[in-house]
């Protein structure tokens, strides 16, 4: 069981299959846009700005990697969710307290900038302490602002939307979203056999693609991190400790693939990206809070993965 908020009043219902037996993804609902000049209503200025995250969750981790990357972390201040969501969705706690609006729940910012606000409560949110309100929840649209929007503020020069490369990137990310990013997920909550393997396959032959790419790339668009790396990095991450077991990804794993796990190590030993990565609360959200996956809610101790070996990409290109 999770919830849902209907006209600003949390409802428990069940959730992520229709009839059929599909996951399901709700849609976001809050797609306003930080501008750098103000023109949206949303100015680019520092301390303005809270990101609601949670270490758990790939669409949030996306976020908070950019700030990290872009030098953003004295402009933008973030702060998690506990990793445990129960029928109360995500909640704050003492270790993981909200210290801006003192909320116990995540759902009562989502009521605090829209009391009759239908929809599911998700992180990340971007939080305008200035006008009170969420601007954005769509985790795609806040890697781009925060890539594109805060540059006069960011510390570090990196551009990771390069005008040569916009529409290789874009379409980048859309080919990996489908049977990747959310294939996980369409294979994990499919409650159906043959759901779960239309599913799984889709994702092991999409992997199996990249796996190709990555031979003689050392980025899926080339020889520079982008925006869509950030994006495939968040769910090969928590592939093998997750995924592979959890949700049944278990065809093969990332350790598997000479690329993608060479890869997966480049992208996590870029100066910022490894403080992001928090693997006990990955497991603890995923054993925990899918009890109708893992009723015992029992987490598993390994496996024993080490990010940190040499990768050897070098030999491909250095974007640095």
């Amino acid at each position: 069981m999770t919830g849902m908020l209907v006209q600003g009043e949390w409802k428990t219902q069940k959730q992520f299959q229709n009839e059929d037996g599909r996951f399901v993804r709700s849609t976001t609902s809050f797609r306003d846009h930080v501008a750098a000049d103000g023109s949206s209503g949303f100015a680019a200025e520092a301390g303005r700005y809270h990101l609601y995250i949670s270490w758990a969750c790939p669409w949030a981790h996306r976020t908070v990697i950019m700030l990290k990357l872009k030098g953003l972390d004295d402009a933008i201040s973030y702060s998690s969710v506990d990793p445990f969501m129960g029928d109360d969705g995500w909640m704050f706690s003492e270790n993981y307290p909200d210290e801006l609006n003192d909320a116990s729940y995540l759902r009562e910012i989502y009521t605090k900038a829209a009391p009759d606000y239908t929809g599911r409560v998700t992180t990340p949110a971007l939080w305008d302490k200035e006008r009170g309100t969420i601007v954005n929840n769509e985790s795609r649209d806040l890697i781009r602002i925060l890539d594109t929007e805060f540059d006069s503020l960011a510390t570090k020069n990196l551009d990771l939307y390069p005008e040569d490369l916009r529409h290789e990137i874009d379409a980048t990310i859309d080919a990996i979203y489908e049977p990747i990013n959310n294939g996980v997920y369409k294979s994990g909550f499919a409650s159906k056999q043959k759901v779960y393997e239309e599913a799984v396959t889709e994702l092991f032959g999409a992997l199996d693609h990249w796996e190709g790419v990555l031979e003689t790339r050392r980025y899926l668009c080339g020889e520079r991190l982008t925006e869509a790396d950030v994006c495939m990095f968040t769910t090969l991450v928590r592939f093998d400790a997750v995924y592979h077991g959890h949700f049944k990804c278990n065809v093969r794993r990332i350790l598997d693939y000479p690329n993608l796990w060479g890869y997966l190590r480049d992208v996590y030993q870029t100066p910022g990206v490894a403080e992001t990565v928090r693997l006990d609360d990955i497991k603890r959200h995923y054993y925990t809070s899918h009890e109708s996956i893992n009723p015992t809610r029992v987490v598993p101790v390994g496996p024993a993965i080490d990010f940190t070996t040499p990768h050897g990409r070098e030999r491909l290109a250095d974007y640095r």
